[in-house]
């Protein structure tokens, strides 16, 4: 369950390295968010010489998170961190960065995120 201000891991090369979540995107009453939810949030630590610098604003998708997710074949799939992807353009679903980093969840690539899925070494 991701919600406000919660610190996310950043699961790519983009240069930030933790996130602050600031807006969980789904309408006012939108207080957790889970795998594949799109969120606000503020570079919370970047190393130098980065694409994005710290206080930076950027939109990011959900990849991992803690809490188990149920799948339809009644599995359970569950991370060891939560973990996002900044996004550059969000209406195409194109990340910042050339690479993504640790697996991401199927659920991903279901919701469209194809370029994040093919970038990131395994889809489980």
């Amino acid at each position: 369950m991701i919600q406000l201000r919660t610190i996310l891991n950043v699961a790519d090369n983009s240069g930030a390295k933790k996130l602050r979540v600031i807006l969980v995107h789904g309408g006012s009453r939108k207080r957790f968010g889970y795998l594949g939810d799109l969120v606000t949030g503020s570079v919370f630590e970047a190393s130098p010489n980065a694409q994005v610098k710290k206080g930076e604003m950027v939109k990011a998708v959900v990849v991992r998170t803690r809490k188990e997710h149920g799948r339809p074949d009644g599995s359970y799939i569950r991370f060891d961190d939560n973990a996002a992807v900044i996004l550059e353009n969000v209406a195409a679903k194109e990340p910042k960065a050339s690479r993504v980093f640790g697996p991401i969840a199927r659920e991903i690539k279901n919701l469209g995120y194809n370029k994040i899925a093919s970038l990131a070494p395994e889809v489980l």
